[in-house]
């Protein structure tokens, strides 16, 4: 076991104060003393008296007065101990001085009774205390227990002085006296040994000072009982100077285990929960409070431009959702040290977000220099990552805003910095620096998603229909549902301006609902006037796709409305289909309605052909890119050629999206496309038009 510096410092002491106790018992026999000694010794031991006094009543001056907040069992047991042995310990040095005290008449049998008292006591007390479990105590204990103390010491005292007279010769007989001189020795050191086997685990440095006091203790009992020599009093004064310095100790040692210990676990956890609140528990970079903190001085005191530009991984919530949280916590941990290396005097990294770190740069000449020194730390950042023994590639964008050309305060900065990083995500390019046209963006982006979510409750929304026209017959055999905005201020919106605002904030979900719903109540409504049965198609999204309760959520609007499941066709997109055992699961529980599924955009995604044969479908929709330029690329045509042959295989209806002209028609006759969709045949319309000129009432 390794000796600490503590153990090594009580050993230490112990060793030299034994050597010392030796020595002073050896030159006690020594008789070549000047004439005058024996006054010296005993002027010194009466002030080591009173040191003992005044340290004793030190040690009750902590546990009375002062952290009284923080007192503890040990320090308050500590306190009453001692100012009940300083009492004794200044008759004792009285009453061996011949000086007559509170009604004490000073002899050598009552200085040893006082003595003897006082050491027994002081034994005792220690084990009492420190080899039990220390605790905090209130105010009331504190009280209690000094006036207890008070009425037992005037108790003892009055005992005492009543038969001061009539007490025993404690050192009548050579057995006695080897007793006081041994037994009370013994006894501080069994004390010392309880207290260290008490505390052998955590062993700290206060139980070894209070260890090294116990150990002084025996010391000076020895030398105040020992005989006297050829200068009286020599070995008594040197044993109460002991006495004091074991005080002293105890003293310390109490102050270290119950004050000083105790604030310094204090000052560790507030430090520990300073760097908490001002770092990231992962990765251990600075966060955004010390991030703002450490801008707002720079921009107080700064004179140069300043950068703030802020790293997103890109993709990073499909990493998560592919390879676990674990692998996600992997490569922000690896991009936070890589970040780390990359700091230097006027560079410093943060993790201020889920999947967001900032750097902030200083002392820069002008902005340009702020765009160079970000493009240089993108650069140099090592993409590829080790999880499971395989190497990822990540990639990352990077926004940046410049004080003064871009903002003017900390939160501008950061701000304009975050709102440029997902500019450069949205536009697929790795840089951007701010520009005043992306708030506006972000405002009109804002706005708009404010009034998508009163546009629901208002029916601002609404449906048309595209026709789906058989290519043999030339009569219409289906329709696609498709939702338009008609917003009370911009008139009508793009879907494309609308719809993947509504797949990032959410709104798809309760839109899409509505759209089936709509879609199934206009099916059944003319089903009910009398027109032929046409099957509705609905595109999902893919919030909707992955809803657990998806297909409950289709029943429950086909019962509502009271459309049979045959007029009912879902479209996705083979994107959906990639985790193909989650899509597997989601299309048969659909497909068990009774409903029909088809892929929609068919060739732009990456369906697997080995599963497109497994996936319940019933149609597949051909993509409007590959039709618009089939009579002009090869490659188009091919590619038309190829998913219409695959599908007759597969048993499968076609439906070219996109035809435009007769050609393309023609074109897709040729190729056995089952039904065609486009301007050719009819644009979306409303639902009356739809119902005038395109559905067919029954024969009566």
């Amino acid at each position: 076991m390794r000796i600490r510096a503590e153990e090594r410092t009580t050993i230490i002491q112990g060793v030299i104060g034994l050597a010392a106790m030796i020595g002073v018992v050896q030159l006690s026999a020594w008789n070549r003393f000047p004439p005058g000694t024996a006054e010296v010794v005993q002027t010194l031991h009466l002030l080591t008296g009173l040191m003992c006094m005044a340290i004793s009543f030190a040690i009750f001056a902590q546990g009375w007065i002062l952290f009284t907040d923080k007192l503890s069992k040990q320090r308050l047991y500590t306190a009453v101990l001692f100012s009940v042995i300083g009492i004794l310990d200044i008759l004792y040095t009285v009453s061996y001085g011949d000086i007559s005290l509170l009604g004490f008449e000073p002899n050598e049998n009552l200085a040893t009774w006082f003595l003897v008292i006082s050491h027994l006591l002081g034994a005792f007390g220690m084990l009492r205390i420190f080899a039990a479990t220390d605790q905090q105590v209130s105010g009331q204990q504190k009280v209690t227990m000094f006036a207890s103390a008070v009425f037992l010491t005037l108790l003892g005292l009055f005992v005492l002085n009543r038969y001061q007279d009539n007490l025993p010769l404690l050192l009548e007989t050579e057995l006695l006296q080897l007793m006081m001189q041994a037994g009370i020795p013994l006894l501080y050191l069994l004390v010392a040994t309880a207290v260290l086997y008490r505390h052998r685990t955590e062993r700290p440095s206060a139980m070894m000072m209070v260890t090294g006091a116990l150990l002084f203790m025996a010391m000076g009992h020895v030398l105040l009982i020992c005989p006297p020599g050829q200068v009286e009093g020599l070995t008594q004064a040197v044993g109460q100077g002991y006495m004091a310095i074991s005080y002293y100790i105890v003293l310390k040692g109490v102050y270290r285990l119950t004050i000083e210990e105790p604030l310094r676990g204090q000052l560790f956890m507030e430090t520990q929960m300073k760097h908490m609140a001002y770092h990231d528990d992962l990765t251990g970079l600075p966060n955004l409070r010390q991030m703002k903190e450490q801008l707002d001085e720079l921009l107080v005191f700064s004179r140069s431009c300043i950068g703030v530009a802020v790293i997103n991984i890109d993709r990073f919530k499909a990493i998560n959702d592919s390879l676990g949280y674990s692998a996600g916590d992997k490569v922000l941990t690896e991009l936070g040290s890589r970040l780390a290396v990359l700091e230097g005097p006027q560079q410093w990294m943060y993790r201020v977000g889920e999947d967001e770190f900032a750097v902030v740069f200083s002392e820069l000449p002008d902005a340009s220099a702020a765009e160079e020194r970000a493009k240089q730390l993108l650069a140099s950042v090592d993409p590829g990552v080790l999880i499971d023994d395989t190497e990822y590639h990540i990639s990352l964008s990077m926004g940046l805003s410049v004080f003064p050309n871009d903002a003017d305060s900390v939160n501008q900065l950061i701000q304009f910095a975050d709102m440029a990083v997902h500019h450069a995500k949205e536009q697929g390019v790795e840089f951007l620096r701010y520009h005043a046209s992306m708030k506006q963006r972000t405002q009109a982006k804002v706005e708009l998603e404010n009034d998508m979510r009163k546009a629901l409750e208002r029916g601002e929304f609404f449906l048309e229909f595209q026709p789906q026209i058989s290519l043999d017959t030339g009569k219409m055999v289906g329709m696609e549902a498709l939702v338009r905005w008609n917003h009370p201020k911009r008139g009508l919106i793009p879907p494309s301006e609308f719809i993947p605002l509504a797949e990032e904030n959410g709104l798809i979900v309760p839109l899409g609902e509505w759209v089936l719903r709509t879609a199934c109540q206009y099916n059944k409504k003319w089903q009910q006037e009398g027109f032929e049965p046409v099957c509705v198609s609905v595109n999902l999204s893919m919030r909707q796709f992955r809803q657990y309760n998806l297909a409950e959520h289709v029943d429950a609007i086909l019962r509502e409305v009271g459309l049979d499941p045959q007029y009912l066709e879902l479209e996705v997109t083979e994107s959906m289909t990639y985790d193909i055992e989650t899509a597997l699961d989601q299309l048969h529980r659909l497909k068990r309605l009774g409903i029909h599924i088809s892929i929609d955009d068919f060739g732009t995604g990456y369906s697997s052909l080995y599963y497109l044969k497994s996936l319940p479908i019933d149609r597949l929709k051909i993509d409007r890119a590959f039709v618009k330029e089939v009579m002009y690329d090869g490659n188009d045509a091919a590619i038309v050629s190829t998913i219409t042959t695959m599908a007759h295989h597969l048993k499968l209806k076609v439906t070219a999206e996109g035809v435009e002209n007769e050609e393309q028609l023609e074109f897709l006759k040729r190729q056995r496309c089952h039904e065609g969709q486009g301007y050719l045949f009819s644009k979306p319309v409303s639902a009356g038009v739809l119902e005038s000129e395109f559905l067919s009432r029954l024969a009566g």
